[in-house]
């Protein structure tokens, strides 16, 4: 008989499966009670930490992210646990400075992790290099990643030779990361292939099973070498999680492959997840098991859902069609980034606002022009000559690794954050990474009121407002996983729900709660004001309106102020991208109507604007 190969399997239960089916709202009450089991099991590793749950943990469990690793590494004694890194991006969706990414890393490691798995959205491995550094000092294993997709300038020697950058850089393995489920059997086949003949480390596989190939690319990777392919219990695996790690034990009984696991262990894990999981269900509608769309138009299935919310708050679900037409434009127009995150964002964005605008790029988000300045990285393709010429306005863009262009973070944050907020020194990475969301969870952890009023209140208040409505975070949470049919019948499915999504995050039947009551007296209102002379500045978009460019900072404006055409009176944040709302007019700031923070609906007053005579 052929002599058994081990194959390792890492298990993305405890992050990227209910990431990708719960919009990431696994509680750490859910997952220590079974952990001791899970590390029964016999793994090559559990992910447990990283991409949006840090976000998560703070936003809406009101859960402390390092307290969180630091209970989960208690119950592991025998497996080791790893996190996803955004490189430079750390857990959010701009490039941080290097010495945030560093004492983030350090603690990371202190805190109990084995394994980081880094990733760029470019693949620009210059913003992958100090996090190798850093998690190698460290003593931990530093995972290197190449984000798979298809595009005119990303073939096998494009990946291939973005591998062996990355073991240069001193990568200890490296992943294959198919956020979009559109990597196929024979081209993973061929792709690990040579992969395992070009460097010499472990190359791992992570796939989506949003198109229904995974197990079977899993199945020919391994064949073609691949020592280890990430699974998840059943419960909450396929649809646009992982393949089941019970799917793959069938597929690998008899064979030279040998997975070495604890099969009762893994029925227990996978029955006390169907029981949690009942508790979990937050779409509204059923996913497909297999959305055969992505094959074709590669969109990751968050995307797609963020496309489906910011139509739906604009009443414009009908020009669906349109954006989908208009996304691989403005790909090609960014030079074929990989849609994951931040850059899914990004192109399917500025595809919604092409559209609606009726203008290309009419509205450029702050962070698009960033990207077109070099500050995300190093495209795959050239930019489009027109998009550059509108978001560089005159400047020139930097060639150096973006992060060499930051100054140092954490003394900023340290200045900021009120000492009587700080419990320990990881509350100051959470504040330079995520200032106002970690800002309201201090607040809330000092004096944590239990009430359904209380907007911060957790679990109860959360439980209520999970069975209610999908709100943005969620829906963003969900990037490089939840993939649904974009197709007539979905989107006929969503329009008859029920529920509001909500950019800026009030809960359904909280629609208009942050409209200032000036603004709620309907159109006749207006008009009158309007007749009065004054120009209204109205919201373009659903988002969040904020009157400053960051915390701390001074507002653009305030009533009384003069201002000039063109100048910059507010941001609305739209996806976690920052939009300037230029002013229409010369004139002087009468009245500012929306409030710093809270959520603007589309064509609502945010200032008015009384115009300087002649």
């Amino acid at each position: 008989m052929e002599k058994k190969r081990h194959i390792g399997i890492t298990d993305t239960t405890l992050r990227d499966a209910h990431q990708s089916l719960w919009a990431t709202r696994m509680r750490l009450t859910d997952i220590l009670p079974i952990a001791e089991r899970v590390d029964e099991i016999g793994y090559h590793s559990v992910e447990v930490w990283g991409g949006a749950t840090f976000d998560v943990c703070m936003r809406y469990l009101n859960e402390d992210p390092w307290d969180r690793l630091h209970r989960i590494r208690e119950k592991f004694k025998h497996t080791k646990i790893q996190m996803l890194l955004r490189g430079q991006n750390l857990v959010a969706y701009r490039n941080y400075a290097d010495d945030l990414l560093e004492e983030f890393i350090k603690k990371g490691v202190a805190g109990g992790l084995d394994i980081i798995r880094i990733f760029d959205a470019l693949n620009d491995t210059r913003n992958m290099q100090r996090a190798i550094e850093f998690t190698k000092r460290e003593g931990a294993h530093a995972q290197g990643t190449i984000c798979y997709t298809i595009s005119p300038l990303h073939d096998i020697e494009h990946f291939v030779d973005t591998a062996r950058e990355l073991v240069e850089m001193g990568t200890d393995s490296i992943c294959i990361k198919d956020m979009s489920g559109i990597l196929a059997p024979y081209a993973a086949f061929e792709l690990v292939k040579r992969l395992k003949g070009t460097v010499e480390v472990p190359i791992q596989l992570h796939c989506h099973a949003s198109t229904g190939m995974a197990s079977n690319c899993y199945i020919k990777a391994i064949e073609a070498g691949a020592d280890v392919v990430d699974c998840a219990a059943a419960p909450l695996s396929l649809y646009t999680s992982q393949p089941a790690v019970e799917s793959m034990v069938a597929s690998f009984q008899d064979t030279p492959y040998d997975l070495g696991l604890d099969f009762e262990a893994i029925r227990d894990v996978s029955e006390y997840f169907e029981v949690v999981s009942k508790n979990r269900k937050l779409m509204g509608v059923e996913q497909p098991l297999i959305d055969v769309t992505v094959i074709s138009h590669q969109i990751p299935g968050g995307m797609a859902t963020n496309l489906i919310a910011q139509l739906e708050q604009q009443n414009a679900l009908d020009r669906m069609e349109e954006v989908l037409e208009e996304i691989p434009k403005v790909r090609k127009d960014m030079g074929y980034p990989p849609l994951v995150t931040p850059t899914s964002q990004l192109v399917g964005t500025q595809a919604v606002f092409n559209v609606l605008l009726g203008e290309r790029y009419k509205i450029i988000p702050r962070e698009i022009e960033k990207y077109v300045k070099g500050y995300y990285g190093r495209p795959a393709g050239p930019i489009d000559e027109d998009l550059k010429r509108k978001a560089l306005k005159g400047e020139e863009p930097i060639t150096c690794r973006p992060a060499d262009m930051l100054e140092p973070e954490l003394p900023k944050a340290k200045r900021e954050l009120d000492p009587d907020l700080v419990e320990k020194e990881e509350d100051y990475i959470s504040y330079a990474i995520f200032p106002d969301i970690a800002l309201k969870f201090f607040q809330w952890r000092k004096n944590p009121i239990i009430d359904d009023e209380d907007s911060h209140a957790p679990l109860k208040q959360m439980e209520r407002r999970e069975r209610k409505f999908m709100d943005e975070s969620s829906i963003e949470d969900l990037t490089e996983s939840l993939a649904v049919v974009v197709s007539e019948g979905v989107t006929q499915a969503l329009q008859n729900l029920s529920i509001t999504v909500s950019l800026g995050g009030a809960a359904a039947g909280e629609k208009y709660a942050a409209i200032p009551a000036s603004s709620r007296g309907g159109r006749a209102a207006q008009v009158e004001r309007e007749e009065l002379g004054m120009v209204m500045l109205r919201a373009p978009m659903v988002g969040t309106f904020y009157s400053t460019s960051s915390p701390g900072a001074e507002p653009y404006v305030q009533e009384g102020d003069e201002v000039e055409e063109g100048q910059t009176l507010c941001i609305i944040e739209v996806m976690k991208l920052f939009n300037e709302i230029p002013s229409p007019t010369a004139g002087r700031i009468k009245r500012i109507l929306a409030k710093h923070g809270e959520g603007v609906e589309y064509d609502e007053i945010l200032m008015e604007i009384e115009p300087l005579g002649d």
